[in-house]
């Protein structure tokens, strides 16, 4: 077992309370985005060798999506309180356009074959495993009437419609807290 599987991560909460950023790519050439979505777990193993893994959820017009369609490491790294207003100009500015990390005032580091944050109280180094568009056609009906009731839902966080995301599952390699 790793030293990390035995955390009690909040793992239930994480994502919603805490916010997080998914990152892709190399030290050189990254994108970072704020997530909300996401979940930790284990899965494809036996006999108590299961892979522990992190699975976020990455809208396709989000430019970080493209990072993580192109590379295999990604990190997910959650931030202190202190680093909201960062957080918040990260999730509301695009790296298609600008510098928005230089500008958020965050310090990217290199952490294997991946990047994080020196701002960051934890970091999980991922190697991917899985990536997959949902299909509107597979989704609960509960899910499909939320959007049809609010169609504003999307163009509220400045999407233009309703597109599925992606999900990325992640073996986790790392724990990292500092």
């Amino acid at each position: 077992m790793k030293a990390f599987e035995t955390k009690d991560y909040k793992a239930f909460t994480m994502f919603e309370e805490r916010w997080a950023l998914v990152t892709a790519g190399t030290l050189d050439d990254f994108n970072t985005c704020t997530v909300s979505w996401g979940s930790m777990g284990n899965m494809w193993g036996m006999l108590g060798n299961d892979i522990s893994t992190v699975t976020v959820y990455i809208h396709p017009a989000r430019y970080t999506q493209e990072f993580m369609a192109k590379y295999d490491t990604f990190t997910v790294s959650l931030f202190p309180n202190s680093q909201r207003k960062a957080l918040g100009y990260l999730g509301s500015h695009s790296g298609r356009d600008e510098d928005k990390v230089a500008n958020s005032g965050l310090t990217p580091v290199a952490v294997g074959d991946g990047v994080t944050f020196k701002e960051a109280d934890l970091t999980f180094v991922c190697k991917k495993l899985y990536e997959h568009q949902f299909d509107e056609a597979h989704l609960a009906d509960k899910i499909k009437e939320y959007y049809a009731a609010n169609p504003t839902a999307y163009t509220q966080i400045g999407h233009d419609r309703w597109e599925p995301h992606y999900m990325y599952i992640g073996e986790v390699l790392e724990a990292i807290e500092g």
